[in-house]
């Protein structure tokens, strides 16, 4: 670990900490050259078992960018796939593995952009899932209809069964 200030090699551990959700590890250090103080954050690497037994850092971007692609031409912002990506990533990281199957990062994938654009969604669940034929598309739908039977989204975008709505008193 190089200072910050002065780059000098060596620096003492003062204090290390794991955050709150355990996929980091921070570190209070102090430089022995120049005795400045300085933090570090360490984070867990998490890596991706490919179908070809070949191994690779997990990139939230390549996730992202493989969401994008699916949305292209639907109404979703850059913010929203940026949202999506740091949920697909909070998901694996929680799954407590540090080698994660590529099959279980596509699996992450699936369940946010259902959420955020159906037809995105789709799309992706084409690929992914490797549809054959339409009536791969029309099951795929069905299902999507039939969640959408039992879950309604309320204003705040929290899900609401839909048995509720209908035993609930209307607004105002």
């Amino acid at each position: 670990m190089h200072c910050p200030y002065c780059r000098h090699t060596d620096t003492k551990v003062l204090d290390s900490r794991v955050a709150e959700d355990g996929g980091s590890i921070r570190r209070r250090r102090q430089c022995q050259g120049c005795d400045k103080r300085f933090t570090t954050v360490e984070l867990m690497q998490l890596t991706v078992l490919k179908r070809s037994g070949a191994t690779e850092p997990f990139t939230r971007d390549k996730a992202i960018a493989g969401a994008r692609k699916a949305c292209k031409g639907r109404p979703v912002t850059e913010d929203q796939l940026q949202c999506l990506g740091q949920e697909v990533e909070d998901a694996l990281r929680a799954s407590g593995y540090a080698e994660v199957p590529a099959h279980e990062v596509g699996m992450a994938i699936l369940g946010p952009l259902k959420r955020l654009d159906e037809v995105a969604y789709l799309r992706f669940a084409s690929v992914y899932r490797q549809f054959e034929s339409a009536d791969d598309f029309e099951d795929e739908i069905a299902m999507l209809r039939s969640e959408r039977a039992v879950f309604r989204q309320s204003d705040d975008g929290s899900e609401i069964p839909a048995a509720e709505l209908l035993t609930s008193a209307p607004p105002g």
